[in-house]
């Protein structure tokens, strides 16, 4: 089991730099991995930072923790520019970047700009914003028709440090079917529950059962659990174990000013990750 944040980009977290000295304390009181929103808050309630920005910052304030996007959403994106925004953060990395992706949780990112909130639209925009992304990560000449997007003859360079490429962790709601097929054929999968309710540890062993049905893969395979935890590990490892047991690989514990004060997060992310 590996341990990490999940961190908002928002509010009290919405400078890069406080962010990057956030990782830099996480990566010295042992969690393994540091996870940042990707949002646009066009409804102007609170500070927003850009998460690429911000990964760039962290990326450059730590050394062994992996960094990464819980979740972004390419829908929104051009596929293009994903692609050489995360090369460079991988490389800015040493190789320590994972990719998450999904249909973007909030539709007024969308809306706001005139852009297509349709959540079938947004996963089609997805599934073919991955097959792009992944095709120009190759290094190699890349050529693409699909319904949304076009590619012609486009090579980009440097290739990812990390191979056979940057790993990919889909986000999506159970007991929905279709976003876990597709987190099948990538590298994790980071699950929530329809309606916000909690998820189980009976929930996480019918989704590891499920993605392993439908995996033609035989590589490793993320399965990231979402939750809070208190700062005292042990008793936060007691929270953790049944997860691990239904198979969980990764733990990420929730950040934010939804959580408390940013004094009270600092304490917990000083505190380490819930091991036993």
């Amino acid at each position: 089991m590996k341990y990490g944040l999940d961190v908002s980009i928002g509010g009290s977290y919405s400078n890069p730099r406080r962010l990057a000295d956030l990782a830099a304390e996480a990566e010295e009181a042992g969690w393994d991995g540091f996870f940042i929103w990707d949002g646009l808050w066009p409804d102007g309630q609170e500070p927003a930072s850009d998460p690429g920005i911000a990964l760039a910052a962290i990326a450059m304030q730590t050394e062994r923790i992996r960094i990464g996007t819980m979740v972004c959403a390419p829908a929104r994106r051009r596929p293009w520019k994903l692609a050489r925004e995360t090369v460079s953060l991988d490389h800015l990395s040493h190789g320590r970047l994972i990719v998450g992706v999904g249909l973007g949780y909030s539709a007024l990112d969308f809306e706001a700009f005139g852009e297509e909130a349709n959540p079938r639209i947004r996963a089609e925009k997805l599934d073919e914003g991955l097959q792009v992304l992944c095709g120009l990560w190759t290094g190699e000449p890349f050529t693409f028709q699909g319904k949304h997007y076009q590619v012609n003859s486009a090579r980009f360079l440097p290739k990812p440090v990390q191979g056979p490429r940057i790993p990919i962790w889909v986000g999506g709601y159970w007991p929905n079917r279709r976003p876990f097929r597709r987190a099948a054929r990538w590298d994790g999968v980071r699950p929530a529950k329809v309606n916000e309710a909690p998820l189980t540890p009976d929930d996480i062993r019918e989704i590891v059962a499920y993605v392993k049905a439908h995996r033609t893969s035989s590589d490793a395979f993320d399965l990231v659990m979402y939750g809070l935890t208190p700062s005292n590990p042990k008793k936060g490892a007691k929270i953790v174990q049944p997860f691990m047991e239904a198979g969980a690989t990764w733990w990420v514990d929730g950040i934010g000013d939804y959580r408390g004060s940013y004094k009270r997060m600092k304490e917990r992310i000083r505190n380490g990750p819930p091991r036993a």
